[in-house]
């Protein structure tokens, strides 16, 4: 049976690289943010020193945890690998609730596991576009950082401190903030991928709001790099975030499966007009 234990930041690195191969287009800077938030989440099974199948089991206090980068090698699929590094998450996550979204392919897996639907979410890509924006929008500095904080625990429902520290400095992207009367009304970062950028976060009280943030970000996106696509994951319920990317020239490239292990959190879809990545939530 394969050893499974914690992975050293460069064997993450190996499953950032396992990522892209999947088609799921991780940031060039993602694992600096995920190490920063839970340097123990990355586990993986070993044949003797070989990494065989990864996973992620990132904490967010006692209460909650979220799964991603469950990644099997190709060649050693089959063997039991997988569910070694699955129970080992498990474990790791104990009483607390668990969020994934996982591929809509193996819904009905997740759901023997004990995990229930809570929603879709839909990628949205499309060529870069720069769109006319609103004002109100600017760069997220220190003195913005508060304010910032306290809206994404609106809007994730836990504490992330430490990971939107590396998050909201990308170094090859731009991090956001609208105000309105000083006072946060939402917040967005976009971020260079294997392929193009990806935006995410994408918060806002309003669509107004969403769609002065997302004008910005796109702009940034495509003066980076003007012939290649730019990604929104959007929450499927949240009807005025799925017109904003189809207003925008995006359109649907791929799904997941919201699912809950545990008590779901009540989050605030109307709001939320992109999530922030698939592998943390």
């Amino acid at each position: 049976m394969s050893e499974v234990r914690t992975l050293t930041p460069d064997e993450v690195g190996t499953a950032m690289e396992w990522a892209a191969g999947e088609g799921w287009n991780p940031g060039l800077d993602d694992a600096a943010a995920f190490l920063a938030q839970d340097k123990g989440a990355f586990l993986g099974a070993f044949e003797g020193e070989e990494l065989v199948a990864c996973i992620s089991a990132a904490t967010y206090g006692e209460a909650f945890g979220f799964l991603g980068f469950y990644i099997c090698r190709p060649d050693m699929r089959g063997q039991g690998h997988g569910m070694n590094v699955w129970r080992a998450a498990m474990e790791r996550f104990g009483d607390r609730t668990i969020g994934l979204d996982g591929v809509v392919a193996q819904l009905e897996n997740y759901q023997r596991s004990g995990f229930a639907l809570a929603h879709r979410n839909i990628r949205y890509g499309g060529k870069a576009m720069a769109l006319p924006g609103a004002g109100g929008v600017s760069a997220i500095d220190i003195s913005a950082m508060p304010g910032v904080l306290g809206f994404d625990r609106q809007h994730f429902l836990f504490d992330r401190p430490l990971f939107l520290e590396k998050w909201l400095a990308p170094a090859q992207g731009t991090a956001l903030v609208a105000r309105v009367d000083d006072a946060v009304a939402g917040y967005g970062v976009v971020r260079r991928c294997r392929a193009g950028h990806k935006i995410g976060p994408l918060f806002a009280a309003d669509d107004d709001t969403a769609r002065a943030l997302y004008a910005a970000l796109s702009t940034a996106a495509h003066e980076a790099a003007p012939d290649e696509p730019l990604f929104l994951d959007v929450p499927e319920p949240n009807a005025a975030a799925r017109a904003l990317a189809e207003d925008a020239g995006l359109a649907p490239v791929f799904e997941t499966a919201r699912m809950y292990k545990g008590e779901a959190p009540a989050l605030p879809l109307e709001r939320i007009f992109g999530i922030t990545s698939f592998e943390l939530g």
